[in-house]
């Protein structure tokens, strides 16, 4: 019998030629390696500390606002694109790359509220409480035009692909760029309207958050609300999520963040805890499989949107209340506007190597992050990688915090115990902070 066998050349075989690299044939019988697992643990270990030893996130601060940054916002097809609007009324329009402003200009009178790219042209909205939506290109400092109102504006957004921009104040108004006055009006019991966001997927639904602790839902194809739930505290931001239509997540006055089903309000699917104060903004990265959020108590947390608690945290001594956060269209950057009037740039994985990396880099790379999830769950990995240090007001705040909410459990169980059988219902974490919903 004749066999033909397919042979190459060691060179071929070797990606890169490099002198300690040598081709090697090896057994993987499991019965010839007995001590493979402990092995394996050993180097997620020691990939574990690494990673803590490395770790860190801070890239640059972009300085010039003389005010707090109160706004951030991002164009969908431009990674280097980035506008901030402070409270003297100042918008600057920064480019990532360089780290550099382009240009700025006094754009409101007083506070800048809210501020959107047009996600298919080159031009952007900004809303201040001067009563008053301006259009902008980002090639010129000058106004192509404005929009006036009776009120001051508390947020914007834009429809992904019509002349559409939404606006929030003591209603939401729809615009078209061609008109002068709204072409609808939206409302629903709330006196001020604090943020609104359309669905980039569904595109034809838009969520807000209102000062009486409602979150509700609107229909542009009805010109009516589909949904309101009046949660036990108020909210201050809304994120839909980019690769799943249905779910948003709110930021709300009681620490934490909740995330919800449009389809069904009636309790939360998620919920993010981990921040000592009032969360004042979030985002979603472009992937949906991660949450920033930054609070009150000067922090910003990093959360798998599948997740309960924070996978990181940042912070530095001078860096004041967060009042936004953005990721960048890539998902390796995050991006955090603050009271002391600065925008700061950190990494999204904080151990990861800003540059190129070559083949035998990314294979080990690959490997030994498997190698971590793999052994996650042991006591040392586990405690290691979930190791943070953070300012001790911050430690304090949450051990308070941890003690409360066992006292609350606690008090709870022992009401239990003592009532009649049956009379006194066990409520789901995830529905005891909504008060009721209504359609």
């Amino acid at each position: 019998m004749k066999i033909s066998v397919i042979s190459r050349e060691e060179d071929i075989t070797l990606k890169e030629r490099i002198n300690d690299i040598s081709k090697t044939h090896r057994n993987l019988n499991p019965e010839l390696h007995p001590f493979e697992r402990a092995r394996e643990y050993t180097r997620a270990l020691n990939a574990t500390k690494l990673e803590r030893l490395f770790a860190a996130p801070f890239i640059d601060s972009l300085e010039g606002h003389i005010d707090g940054v109160y706004s951030l916002a991002k164009h969908p097809t431009d990674l280097t694109a980035l506008l901030s609007g402070s409270g003297d009324g100042e918008i600057r329009y920064w480019n990532l790359a360089t780290k550099q402003t382009v240009w700025k200009t006094t754009g409101h009178q007083g506070f800048v509220r809210g501020m959107c790219a047009v996600p298919f042209g080159n031009n952007f909205f900004s809303v201040g409480d001067d009563k008053t939506v301006k259009l902008w290109d980002f090639k010129e400092n000058k106004p192509l035009n404005t929009y006036a109102a009776k009120n001051a504006f508390s947020g914007i957004d834009h429809h992904r692909n019509k002349p559409w921009f939404v606006t929030s104040s003591t209603q939401i108004d729809l615009w078209d760029h061609e008109r002068a006055d709204p072409i609808q009006a939206l409302s629903w019991g709330a006196d001020t309207i604090t943020t609104v966001k359309m669905n980039q997927t569904e595109t034809s639904i838009l969520a807000s958050t209102g000062s009486d602790r409602t979150i509700i839902l609107y229909d542009l194809r009805t010109s009516s609300p589909i949904s309101k739930v009046i949660m036990e505290m108020r909210s201050n931001a809304i994120s839909w999520n980019p690769m799943e239509a249905f779910n948003f997540t709110v930021a709300n006055e009681n620490h934490n963040c909740y995330t919800f089903d449009m389809r069904n309000l009636k309790r939360s699917i998620n919920i993010l805890k981990d921040h000592v104060s009032a969360v004042l903004d979030l985002d979603y990265s472009p992937t949906g499989q991660e949450i920033v959020t930054g609070g009150y108590d000067k922090t910003i947390r990093i959360f798998n949107s599948r997740e309960g608690h924070s996978r990181d945290v940042y912070h530095t001594k001078r860096m004041q209340r967060i009042f936004c956060v953005k990721y960048s269209m890539d998902s390796k950057f995050v991006l955090s506007g603050s009271d002391d009037g600065n925008i700061r740039l950190w990494k999204n994985n904080s151990n990861e190597k800003i540059g190129t990396k070559n083949h035998r880099e990314k294979a080990s790379l690959n490997y030994t992050t498997a190698l971590k999830e793999r052994y996650k769950h042991m006591p040392e990995i586990n405690r290691i990688s979930k190791q943070r240090k953070v300012p001790k007001a911050i430690k304090k705040a949450a051990s308070v915090k941890r003690i409360q909410t066992e006292s609350i459990k606690r008090k709870q169980e022992n009401v239990r115990k003592h009532s009649k059988p049956g009379s006194v219902k066990r409520v789901p974490l995830r529905d005891q902070h909504i008060i009721t919903t209504e359609k």
